[in-house]
């Protein structure tokens, strides 16, 4: 596990992470959010002993990423798909990164091919894409073989196929009981491969929970469509429900599926519709952390861009 315990880092008098615990199990993918400046990646940073924490810890497995020996075996990592000797080529690149880790060439080979780059094996770093450069960084935190991934931002730069292929890899690597930590601002995608979701603003928790249960707190009602909807409409209103029109049927908040279709029958109004509306992970995540983002549009732009 990935266990963050009461982690406070300080820049001079800017408080980037503050007071944050939280743990990352295996067996799932935990999707780890939050506006920019929330201290997603100086948390990841800290975690693998990159930045020293002003207290607090950061611990992989019960350790400090420091104390492994043979760290890529341990945990692999992309933080930052442009950290890499662009005068190298790939395979140079990760043959670098298996000697320091005790990782026999042959995996090197075999990375490489997993993630789509072995045909470009001995081309020169320099000359890739970002898309080229992501997936290397991927083959790089899978060169260990190691039970705990971390991935900040991983799909950056990767077409509509690449984007696929790394929700894909990631889901195994959970199903194969591997620890999976990923940082995106894509919500759309992070709803398609994340288990759990860590949300964090302003360097605090705002959430821990599964995926179905934060979008759940931020249910929308249900959407109902009836033979004569104006006389339903009236009688949900009766019964209680805020009734409104929308996308040629009823918005109903206030009562539940089966009270509707009770109401319905006892009127004798036939429906054609009833359909819950759930709210998507990123109308949660904007509810969650509206108060909690650091740049924010005014309200007229906002509008605008409706």
């Amino acid at each position: 596990m990935i266990e963050v315990t009461a982690l406070t880092m300080r820049y001079g008098a800017a408080l980037a992470v503050d007071d944050l615990t939280f743990t990352v199990r295996p067996g799932m993918v935990t999707g780890f959010l939050g506006p920019n400046g929330a201290g997603k990646s100086t948390t990841m940073r800290a975690i693998l002993g990159l930045e020293s924490p002003d207290s607090g810890t950061a611990l992989v497995g019960g350790q400090p990423y420091a104390s492994f020996q043979r760290p890529m075996r341990e945990v692999g990592a992309l933080l930052d798909a442009g950290a890499v000797h662009g005068g190298r080529t790939a395979a140079a690149h990760l043959w670098c990164l298996a000697r320091g880790n005790g990782i026999a060439r042959d995996r090197v080979g075999e990375v490489l091919e997993q993630v789509g780059l072995a045909e470009v094996a001995d081309r020169r770093i320099a000359g890739f894409s970002l898309g080229m450069r992501q997936r290397l960084g991927i083959a790089a935190a899978l060169l260990g073989d190691p039970g705990v991934l971390m991935f900040d931002e991983p799909v950056n730069g990767l077409d509509p196929e690449g984007i696929r292929w790394i929700r894909e890899l990631m889901r195994r690597l959970a199903a194969e009981g591997r620890t999976v930590l990923v940082s995106s601002h894509l919500m759309g995608e992070m709803a398609l491969t994340a288990d759990h979701v860590v949300v964090i603003g302003r360097g605090r928790l705002i959430a821990d929970t599964a995926m179905a249960e934060m979008v759940s707190q931020f249910e929308q009602g249900m959407l109902v469509r009836a033979a004569d909807q104006p006389a339903l409409a009236g009688v949900l209103r009766a019964g209680g429900a805020d009734v409104r029109e929308e996308d040629g049927g009823l918005s109903v908040m206030g009562l539940d599926g089966p009270r509707i279709g009770e109401l319905a029958l006892s009127h004798g109004i036939a429906l054609h519709e009833l359909t819950p509306r759930g709210a998507s992970l990123e109308e949660a995540f904007m509810k969650l952390t509206e108060g909690d983002v650091e740049f924010a549009a005014g309200a007229a732009m906002r509008e605008a861009v409706r």
